[in-house]
């Protein structure tokens, strides 16, 4: 009885240890086979034009400016506007009351006609002594006294005259007139106020708002920079377009019309270490008042080997470096640290750490690591197209 049970303990372990040999075996055989290779998503970077613009904020102001003031003093009469209307040039905006302006100009017209009158009788006087005087019939002090009061006569019509012109001039000036065509603002004065001639105080001020003007302010090392890119060659001027500016308004929408570089200042800013590019927009639905908030995109020259790669390709490494992962021709994970330039659409244009035919890793990224092999799969460009170089599409840029 007891040797059965041996003989059968001894079978039980023999199986038991089978067992065990073969988990071992089996383990070791799953330890040993290789691990999965992993598999990302990569573009192909090529080179693309592209035109490069800047982003800047600017405030509008009015094309032409008038500040009306009075030329004579007198009491308002008349208004003959409506505030806040568009006013045409010559158009009259007040009447200074002409009484006392006409009074004058009467007087002068009748001291002219006096001396007018006077004239002739003395010309023929002056005109006799001059022929008596050769018979020696008369003295040469009569004839020089004769002759003395016709130029005075003389002078007396012209200065009567030139008293007219100046009473006609003030009586003139008593009609206020529009010098400019545009919107008026508020009215300072009202009907029976007293103005002086040439006060500081403006009565009211025309602004023609169309076209419109955009000072937009440029700093300095911006300028540098752009004027560098182009000395180098990485930007190509284009006049036909590059002084096309387009403009995005206070809501963050664009404004309808595209506006025309003028010029660049000439002298900078102490202050603010930048120089003032003036734009002129057409405005012809007075959209754009003078002193609106708005943000101007300057087209600064086309470059036409970009290097354009999504962003979400781009990492940061600990020191906050911009790093891109790539696969290269042994089919292993590089990772490139990258100096980017600045954001176009969901894209960096990256200045260096990448070239032309690098594959970089769009999708994947999280399940390598530099030096590991990977299977690279086809990514959809559909929804992300880096690799057309005819992709010229000029999206807003902010600088980086």
């Amino acid at each position: 009885m007891k040797k059965n049970y041996r003989i059968k303990l001894i079978a039980i372990s023999g199986i038991l240890l089978l067992g065990l040999i073969s988990g071992g075996c089996d383990r070791q055989q799953k330890s040993q086979s290789p691990a999965p290779v992993a598999e990302v998503s990569v573009v192909t970077v090529k080179p693309q034009q592209v035109v490069l613009t800047t982003e800047l904020p600017g405030r509008t102001s009015a094309y032409l400016v008038a500040e009306i003031r009075p030329q004579v003093s007198g009491l308002i009469q008349k208004r003959l506007f409506t505030e806040g209307s568009y006013v045409k040039a010559g158009q009259m905006l007040y009447r200074i009351d002409p009484a006392p302006f006409q009074a004058v100009l009467d007087n002068a017209n009748a001291s002219l006609g006096r001396a007018e009158a006077n004239l002739p009788a003395i010309r023929s006087r002056a005109e006799r002594f001059q022929e008596l005087l050769a018979d020696k019939a008369v003295s040469q002090q009569d004839y020089d006294d004769a002759a003395a009061a016709l130029k005075q006569a003389e002078a007396d019509v012209q200065y009567w005259k030139a008293m007219v012109e100046t009473a006609r001039i003030n009586l003139e000036y008593t009609r206020i007139i529009a010098p400019i065509s545009g919107r008026i603002g508020i009215s300072t004065v009202t009907v029976g106020a007293l103005v002086t001639a040439h006060q500081p105080a403006a009565l009211a001020t025309i602004q023609q708002l169309d076209p419109i003007y955009v000072d937009v302010p440029q700093s300095t090392a911006e300028l540098l920079r752009l004027q560098r890119r182009l000395e180098e060659g990485r930007l190509k001027y284009e006049a036909a377009s590059q002084n096309k500016v387009r403009l995005i308004l206070e809501d963050g929408t664009e404004y309808l019309w595209e506006g025309v570089l003028q010029f660049r200042d000439v002298s900078v800013d102490p202050s603010t270490g930048s120089v003032i590019l003036r734009v002129i927009f057409p405005n012809p639905k007075g959209i754009l008042l003078p002193g609106m908030f708005v943000r101007a995109v300057l087209k600064e020259g086309a470059d036409k080997q970009a290097l354009l790669i999504p962003q979400q390709a781009v990492s940061r490494d600990p020191k906050g470096n911009p790093v891109a992962l790539i696969v290269d021709t042994d089919g292993k994970v590089q990772q490139r640290i990258l100096t980017v330039d600045r954001t176009i659409g969901d894209k960096w244009l990256v200045s260096s750490g990448i070239a032309q035919g690098d594959r970089v890793i769009l999708e994947g990224m999280q399940r390598v690591r530099p030096g590991t092999s990977v299977k690279v799969v086809p990514f959809d460009e559909g929804q992300n197209d880096v690799t057309k170089p005819e992709n010229t599409a000029q999206p807003a840029a902010k600088s980086n």
